[in-house]
C-alpha cells in the first residue's frame, strides 16, 4: 500500500513537472513566432508609389529609422494593428519614416480604408515585384531598418507597436 501511493505521488509529480515544462516552451514558441532575426539584411533596391502616384525608391530613405509595413485591407489581423501602427506613428512625430505597404489589388480600397479610419499614415503600393525580403509566407510582415539601412527588426504576425518599446526603437 505503502510502495502504491509512493508511486501514485511520484506519477503526479512527473506529470506537473512536465505540464508546466511543455506550457512555458509552447509561451516561449509563440513569443519567439512574432520576432523573427534577420541577419545582415539591408533595404531592397525597391520603388513605391506614394498616395499621388510618385515614385520613390526605399534606399533614398537612408539616413533616417524606416518602418515598413506590409498589409491589405481584406486581412483582419492587419486592420487590428493598424490603430497601434497609427498612434505610434503620430508619436514618433517625423523621426521615422512609415511606409504602409498596401498589397490590396486595388489602391484605391487601401486609399478609401485610411479616410474611413482617419488614420495619419501615409500609404504606398508597390512599384513592381516585391523582392526577397519582402516575400513573406502570411502578412502583416514589419520591418524595421536603421539609419544605414540595415535591417534591426523583422515581425512577422499582429502586433501592438503602441508601446515605449517601439517609440524608443523609432526615436
Amino acid at each position: 500500500m505503502k510502495l502504491i501511493k509512493t508511486i501514485s505521488i511520484g506519477t503526479l509529480v512527473v506529470g506537473f513537472s512536465a505540464a508546466l515544462f511543455f506550457t512555458s516552451e509552447t509561451k516561449a514558441t509563440a513569443n519567439k513566432a512574432n520576432t523573427v532575426t534577420q541577419s545582415a539584411a539591408s533595404m531592397p533596391d525597391f520603388s513605391v508609389k506614394d498616395e499621388k502616384g510618385k515614385l520613390i525608391n526605399l534606399r533614398k530613405l537612408k539616413g533616417k529609422k524606416v518602418f515598413v509595413n506590409l498589409w491589405a485591407t481584406w486581412c483582419g489581423p492587419c486592420r487590428r494593428e493598424m490603430p497601434s501602427i497609427n498612434n505610434l506613428y503620430k508619436k514618433v512625430n517625423g523621426k521615422a519614416e512609415f511606409i504602409m505597404l498596401s498589397l490590396d489589388d486595388d489602391f484605391n480600397k487601401a486609399l478609401s480604408y485610411k479616410a474611413n479610419q482617419s488614420f495619419a499614415l501615409p500609404m504606398y503600393y508597390p512599384g513592381g515585384n516585391l523582392p526577397p525580403l519582402f516575400q513573406v509566407e502570411g502578412i502583416p510582415a514589419t520591418f524595421v531598418f536603421d539609419e544605414k539601412g540595415e535591417l534591426i527588426k523583422r515581425f512577422e504576425g499582429s502586433m501592438n507597436y503602441d508601446t515605449d518599446e517601439f517609440l524608443k526603437l523609432l526615436n
